[in-house]
This record gives C-alpha cells, sequence and structure tokens, in this order.
C-alpha cells in the first residue's frame, strides 16, 4: 500500500492524460482482437484468459491467426513465444522503474510492452517509475475491456481491419518515440533499425522482423561531440 500511495502522489497530470489517450487507442485494438478472435472461433473464455495472462497484442494476433488457419495450439504458442521475445532487452531498459521485492517484480514484468516501456522511459527519471505503473494499470484495463467488447460485438463486425484500427498500435508508439529522436544517436539507430526491419519483412514471418531491427543497436554510440571532447581531453590532435 505504502508503494502504491507513493506512486500516486508522485502522478503528473500530463503523464495520466497521455497515458489515458495511448489506453485508449489500445482499447480500440483490443476490440479488434476480440473481433477476430470471435470470428476464428476462439471460446470466450479462452480469449479473455489470453489477454489476462498474456497481455501481448501481437503474440494474440498471431496466435489467433495460427487458430484460424487450422494450426495446432502448439504451433500457436511457440510462435506467440518467438514473437515475444523483443521484450527480454525490454526487460532490461526498465529494469531500474519496476520496483523491488517479488511482488512488484511480477506485476510489473507482467506489463512489459512496446508502449508501457516506451511510455515511461520518455519520462524523466524521477517520474519514470509513476509513468510505468501508472500507464501498465490503465493499458491492462483499456486491452481487456477492448477483448471483451470485441468479443461481444464480434459478430457485427466481420473484418475489424476494415476500419483501420490496426494501425492505432503502431501509431501510438510511434508518437511516443519522437521527442527521442531529437538526438542524433538515436535518429541513427531509428534509421538503420527501420531500414533492417523493412528489409526482413518480406522474407520472415509477422514479427521477427523486430527482433531484426535491434541491429539497429550495433551503430550507438557516443556523438561526434563527444567524442571530439574525448580527443581534446587527452591531448592528442585532433
Amino acid at each position: 500500500m505504502c508503494s502504491v500511495r507513493r506512486t500516486i502522489r508522485s502522478l503528473d497530470r500530463d503523464d495520466l492524460r497521455d497515458a489515458l489517450a495511448l489506453a485508449a487507442a489500445i482499447m480500440v485494438v483490443g476490440m479488434s482482437f476480440g473481433a477476430l478472435a470471435a470470428a476464428a472461433g476462439v471460446p470466450f473464455v479462452l480469449a479473455v484468459g489470453m489477454s489476462v495472462l498474456v497481455f501481448a497484442g501481437g503474440s494474440q494476433f498471431l496466435a489467433v491467426a495460427v487458430v484460424a488457419a487450422g494450426g495446432a495450439p502448439v504451433a500457436a504458442v511457440v510462435a506467440g513465444l518467438l514473437l515475444n521475445l523483443r521484450l527480454l532487452p525490454f526487460g532490461l531498459a526498465v529494469g531500474n522503474v519496476v520496483g523491488t521485492g517479488w511482488v512488484a517484480r511480477v506485476l510489473g514484468a507482467h506489463i512489459v510492452v512496446d508502449e508501457v516501456v516506451a511510455f515511461s522511459r520518455a519520462r524523466p527519471p524521477e517520474r519514470a517509475r509513476s509513468a510505468y505503473r501508472l500507464s501498465g494499470a490503465l493499458l491492462f484495463l483499456g486491452w481487456n475491456a477492448g477483448t471483451v467488447v470485441g468479443l461481444v460485438a464480434g459478430a457485427a463486425v466481420p473484418d475489424p481491419n476494415a476500419f483501420g484500427v490496426d494501425a492505432a498500435f503502431p501509431a501510438a508508439l510511434l508518437a511516443l518515440l519522437l521527442p527521442a529522436l531529437r538526438g542524433a544517436d538515436a535518429r541513427r539507430v531509428g534509421i538503420v533499425a527501420a531500414v533492417l526491419a523493412l528489409a526482413a519483412t518480406p522474407f520472415l514471418p509477422p514479427g521477427l522482423p523486430v527482433l531484426v531491427a535491434l541491429g539497429g543497436l550495433l551503430v550507438a554510440g557516443r556523438t561526434p561531440a563527444s567524442r571530439g571532447r574525448s580527443v581534446a581531453g587527452s591531448g592528442c590532435p585532433s
């Protein structure tokens, strides 16, 4: 309870507004998942249980696609696990904001998703932990509420992607990352990652190009200005 009270006191009004907007977008995508699951014949309880226990949009869409195509449940699970490998480096990036104690770390690990990581990393260090918990809780509620609504209304919306709701997921993430692209190093990594992902998309199954994009980290490093300061400080000629 103490950690909850500290989190509430440290909330920022702008963070709350942004997190609510992001949760609204995620709810729309959750509705799309629920409708697709209903169309694929996934039982209501199983689809809701997947959103509560897995809480990973990409892997859930992929699992439903495998089942809809007649694939075995084992294949759907393996595909989802493979897609979620991208969350391993995300966990390293937010290890310092999840919290201490096994309860906080277990709950914090469950909300390690793309949007929550980007949301917390875009905040100053003193607000990162509260932003992480706030966005994680709201996105979890939004995603699961959207799943239920989509399952109930699935029969009335035969093709949810016709409305373009699938674009809300990457658009929301891109909006969060744009401020970080002001740095030259971040732009360099982003451009290389995008090129690698686009090049791999025609040849790899959905989800794997994201892992290939991690190769963009290879060009991360010090900016030219910092390298110049290092050279000047060492007394070496430029």
